[in-house]
């Protein structure tokens, strides 16, 4: 799937593109490790939950024959505390106090919680009626073993996290994160502004944050001149050590856009070059084949908001692709538009607002300053709206599709 240079691909043809890649390898860690990692597996539950039948509150429980027999007062004789294994049992016309979490006697059906009770020295006084199997949790009435707790694919969140360890599982199969080199290019890009041609770098800690938020940490970070020699040297290098290799810049086609040649010169296999969208078109996507796995060049342009969009959108979607989710693609919602916008001849992924009204429906709106060098809009955007492709204001869409950020 290369478009050699002669003509643009679809942006739906270039994220369909990802899923030719290879899988990371699988690898078994402790749960809390295995954050922010793709699980590999379905994970079963080996025991149920609750584990025993306990109690819902804090209160007294007793048996529910003795309130259909109408008694109202109660000898209390023990105590159950939440984690404390007790063997306390009751006989009719007996309770016993017993906290939330604490394992209910076999003898006992019903808990009275201690709002509705009345404590009267060494007995209680029930002050309404109750059903049986009020305020109890049953064993095994959240999950049965072999209920499946989280599927293939599922992003290990923290809540996820929870709940696995609810159900006392202390390892879990998953995708193994990609290794990531990211190559800043451009000599106009400075930290610390040397010269008053220069520009401040904002793309090195948009990427590595960007990265960071998904789970990535150790990432290599370079910042590499315009010059074909240093550049080589720098990619062949992130090319045969890392999975996956992000540069910013030098893509397009000027004299000194060295990206693609340079990677070709080193044996990399162009999958796609340009893509129909706005902005981002001179994205760029290989392939380096190594003895064991092959590694991967995503080319990002090097407008800070070209970068922006592309991380959300091919770059999220490569990543899931690395880590076992072929069928990845961005999380398209729809809304309708608040205004029109203007036309283009390539989809425009916008910076946008999305906005909820009263009845709970979804509309986006456009903001300013769309510039592919501008990223003030980002404290306002949180959405990025696709806007396809048309020419005359009367086909513009009532409707859009949009990715949450």
């Amino acid at each position: 799937m290369s478009c050699s240079g002669q003509g643009l691909i679809g942006l739906d043809q270039a994220l369909a593109a990802y899923s030719t890649v290879e899988s990371r390898a699988v690898q078994t860690l402790p749960l809390v490790e295995a954050h922010q990692h793709y699980l590999a597996q379905d994970v079963l539950s080996e025991i149920a939950l609750p584990l025993f039948t306990q109690s819902a509150v804090d209160g007294y429980a007793l048996k529910s024959e003795d309130i259909l027999a109408g008694i109202t007062v109660f000898e209390l004789v023990g105590e159950i505390r939440a984690g404390i294994e007790e063997y306390v049992q009751i006989e009719s016309g007996q309770c016993v106090r017993i906290f939330t979490g604490g394992k209910l006697p076999d003898s006992a059906d019903t808990v009275a919680r201690q709002e509705i009770v009345s404590k009267l020295d060494s007995r209680i006084s029930l002050n309404q009626a109750l059903n049986k199997g009020t305020d109890i949790r049953y064993q095994g009435e959240e999950l049965s073993i072999g209920t499946i707790l989280a599927k293939q694919g599922q992003y290990l969140k923290s809540g996820l996290v929870a709940s696995l360890s609810m159900a006392g599982v202390k390892e879990v199969s998953v995708f193994n994160h990609p290794r990531i080199a990211v190559l800043i290019t451009g000599d106009e890009v400075s930290k610390s502004l040397d010269n008053s041609a220069q520009v401040f770098d904002a793309n090195s800690p948009m990427v590595l944050t960007w990265l960071k938020e998904r789970g990535f940490y150790s990432i290599h970070l370079e910042h590499v001149i315009d010059d074909e020699t240093v550049l080589k040297k720098a990619l062949a290098n992130a090319l045969d050590h890392y999975d996956l290799v992000i540069t910013t810049g030098g893509v397009s086609v000027g004299d000194y856009d060295l990206i693609r040649p340079v990677s070709l010169a080193l044996g990399a296999n162009e999958i796609f070059w340009q893509v129909a969208q706005k902005p981002g078109k001179p994205i760029y996507f290989a392939e380096y084949k190594k003895p064991n796995q092959s590694s991967y060049l995503l080319g990002l342009p090097g407008n800070p908001a070209a970068v922006f969009v592309c991380l959300e959108i091919h770059v999220f979607t490569l990543l899931k692709a690395m880590q076992g989710l072929k069928e990845a693609k961005p999380e398209w919602e729809k809304a309708s538009l608040s205004e029109a916008v203007k036309g283009d001849s390539r989809e425009q992924l916008l910076r946008m607002k999305l906005n909820v009204d009263e009845q709970g429906q979804l509309s986006v709106s456009k903001l300013k300053k769309q510039q592919s060098h501008m990223l003030s809009n980002l404290s306002e955007a949180n959405v990025i709206g696709r806007i396809p492709v048309f020419n005359n204001a009367e086909n513009c869409p009532k409707f859009i599709e949009f990715i949450r950020l």
